[in-house]
């Protein structure tokens, strides 16, 4: 298809954009119809035919498969290096308990870090002694800084460093590759967060050379929550061992009771798994592969992201923390003499947009997508530019509808 039709059908594939303007697949994306449809689908015979017929595991551990190859064909790297998670936080925690710690030694992460990177780290340090270093990246948008920070944190006897490609908070592209570089000279496994990258820009892991990568299904790749994935490179499984002893972790058990890890990445992955999800995870990649492709996806969104935040950078009273120069498809900005939950409020009541706040920067956070359109963006950015010419005390709000159903 030309661009001009295929966004045309992107959006009716895409029901849920109907109901705002949809800035917020940073944290969840809206879903393709077709992929509720098979979920539905699934739904459907567990409920009418059941789930315990063995011929319906087998069929499962087959869609389990294709879940991973989705996985592979959009991040790179070999299938048997594709292990499912039930979230990026999943597959963090997975790879970061995986080295055989001892106390007193160092992980390096940024100061830039989510959750969910951090918490396994924490955890750590809590429970194990390990310390815990701090590369200070600043706003992520200088390499220079970024990489000097990251030399001087990764020390002799750090075995570990832990990073986003794309930080959530100010959405700054890092330079995975050149931290990776720094970290294998030193000896320490690199392990990185994708949450904000797979599916919104380009990622090679192999390019990247890192040694786990770890993704949602529900943000940029448009499937279900509670799916996700996470890469480890075929040279790090002796150096990442599985936490846990899961039923889908395990080869094969020998007489004695004794079992073997399967001979892939399978071995990090445990059981049980939503089936719906795991069709759902892979309906949807393949849905961005095949329906609407890859280099559309990585090429449209990037763009509309830029547009969106050289627009709201020429707002007087508007300031962007997304370095512009270094930027994926997040966009963060603060308004000037509006708190950061109370221009959300307002913007949501006025043009019906869907984004978030980053509390930590009193700022708001916008996830620009492929699909949206280019008229969306304009009015998010003229309700902004009313917004900057007030404060919340002169500008009289814009009362929202309540509607009861019927009981």
């Amino acid at each position: 298809m030309k661009d001009a039709d295929k966004f045309v059908a992107v959006r009716d594939a895409l029901p849920g954009l109907a109901s705002g303007i949809h800035l917020n697949t940073g944290s969840v994306g809206p879903m393709p119809a077709e992929v509720a449809a098979a979920m539905a689908e699934i739904d459907a015979y567990e409920r009418n035919v059941g789930r315990a017929h063995p011929d319906y595991y087998l069929a499962s551990l087959e869609r389990m498969g294709e879940a991973r190859a989705a996985l592979a064909a959009v991040i790179g790297g070999d299938l048997d290096e594709i292990a499912l998670m039930h979230a990026t936080t999943d597959g963090m925690n997975v790879a970061t308990w995986g080295l055989d710690w001892r106390p007193g030694d160092r992980a390096v992460t940024t100061t830039q870090e989510h959750a969910g990177a951090l918490g396994p780290l924490y955890a750590l340090r809590a429970r194990l002694g390990v310390e815990v270093a701090f590369a200070d990246v600043g706003d992520g948008g200088d390499d220079e800084r970024t990489l000097a920070a990251f030399d001087r944190a990764i020390t002799p006897g750090t075995r570990l460093v832990s990073f986003s490609h794309v930080l959530w908070s100010t959405g700054a592209v890092l330079p995975v590759a050149a931290i990776g570089a720094i970290a294998r000279e030193r000896a320490a496994v690199v392990v990185v967060d994708g949450a904000q990258a797979a599916g919104a820009v380009p990622v090679s892991v192999r390019d990247l050379g890192v040694d786990a990568y770890a993704v949602p299904g529900q943000k940029w790749l448009l499937g279900p929550e509670g799916m996700g994935g996470l890469y480890v490179a075929r040279a790090a499984w002796e150096l990442l061992r599985p936490a846990f002893t899961g039923h889908y972790s395990l080869a094969s058990y020998d007489s004695s009771g004794g079992a073997s890890w399967h001979p892939n990445a399978r071995r990090y992955e445990a059981s049980n798994w939503h089936r719906p999800s795991v069709v759902g995870m892979g309906r949807a990649i393949g849905w961005l592969s095949m329906f609407v492709g890859l280099d559309y996806v990585h090429r449209r969104g990037p763009a509309l992201a830029r547009r969106a935040a050289d627009a709201l950078a020429a707002i007087p009273g508007v300031a962007v923390l997304t370095p512009r120069h270094q930027m994926a498809t997040l966009v963060t900005f603060r308004v000037g003499g509006w708190p950061a939950q109370a221009a959300l409020d307002e913007l949501g009541a006025r043009v019906f947009a869907i984004a978030r706040t980053i509390k930590a920067l009193d700022a708001l956070r916008i996830s620009v997508g492929f699909f949206n359109s280019e008229d969306e963006l304009d009015r998010f950015v003229e309700a902004v530019r009313l917004l900057a010419g007030h404060t919340p005390e002169s500008l009289p709000p814009r009362r929202t509808l309540a509607i009861f159903g019927e009981q």
